[in-house]
């Protein structure tokens, strides 16, 4: 516990009032190759970016219904639940110049990264941003079989393996949004998400583009320090909690492990009707 609350402070400490600089846009495609700018003149409005290098992947209705990527399903009832999330959400970056979220929650089993995937979904259908859904959960990385897709390679076959970035990312044909997927496990990820060639990485992303905004999935915060450790490159934080399984206690733990940390609200998930209306 000790070594969440240093690592909370150091990261207060680190990030201040920094704001992601500001880039002189350019024309691109949305394969966006990180660590590796190429300059040039005009600009590509995100509405109309194409994919000519990124592998894209084709998710099918059936993978979208079946693993619940319900933003993207049309007509499903839940899929405004998302745009009022996004909603929310855009108004707090706009206001704060932000573009980076973790999404987390006290402990596993909370839905944080459905959640941060269906955030994501939405937020690409919004024709203003570009989206890039980062699976920062190096021990548990799952982001990728929700979209029905086995990667080759990993954020941690960039950190371990040099991997270039631009050889992991994928778009998982929705319009706008891409992804860094996770591969394999790493058991000391804090230790490699604190390192320099993963700020840089962070670093990168969330400066490129001004009309990008990035997604992280990020562990549980009572498991591991790895949210704290990412504190630094990330603008605010939103909390999964589940009904029926969070408690007040974990909720309040967390929340304040995370004081200090900019905090866009606790998203209540897996409730029902009369939970919604009570809260």
């Amino acid at each position: 516990m000790e070594r969440i609350r240093q690592a909370v402070e150091q990261a207060a400490k680190e990030r201040g009032d920094k704001k992601p600089a500001k880039r002189a846009s350019g024309p691109r495609d949305a394969d966006d190759p990180p660590v590796r700018i190429a300059e040039s003149a005009g600009s590509v409005p995100a509405a109309e970016v194409q994919y000519t290098q990124t592998k894209t992947v084709t998710v099918s209705p059936v993978t979208r219904e079946r693993n619940r990527l319900v933003a993207g399903i049309p007509g499903h009832p839940l899929r405004d639940t998302y745009r009022m999330l996004r909603t929310r959400v855009l108004q707090d970056l706009k206001a704060n110049e932000w573009n980076t979220i973790a999404v987390t929650s006290p402990a596993a089993g909370c839905g944080k990264t459905l959640t941060a995937i269906n955030l994501a979904i939405s937020l690409a259908m919004d024709l203003s941003h570009l989206v890039l859904l980062v699976d920062g959960d190096m021990r548990y990385p799952s982001v990728h079989k929700y979209f029905g897709y086995e990667p080759e390679y990993g954020l941690s076959d960039f950190l371990f393996h040099d991997v270039p970035v631009s050889d992991i990312l994928f778009h998982p044909d929705i319009d706008r949004l891409t992804v860094l997927p996770g591969r394999e496990s790493v058991n000391e990820s804090a230790e490699q998400l604190a390192s320099p060639k993963a700020g840089a990485l962070l670093e990168e992303l969330r400066t490129r583009y001004p009309d990008r905004i990035i997604v992280v999935d990020v562990p549980p915060v009572l498991s591991v320090d790895d949210a704290l450790t990412l504190a630094p490159n990330i603008d605010c934080m939103l909390m999964v909690a589940a009904n029926g399984k969070t408690t007040k206690e974990e909720l309040y733990k967390a929340l304040d492990l995370l004081d200090g940390i900019p905090m866009l609200g606790t998203v209540l998930n897996k409730s029902d009707k009369k939970v919604q209306e009570k809260y």
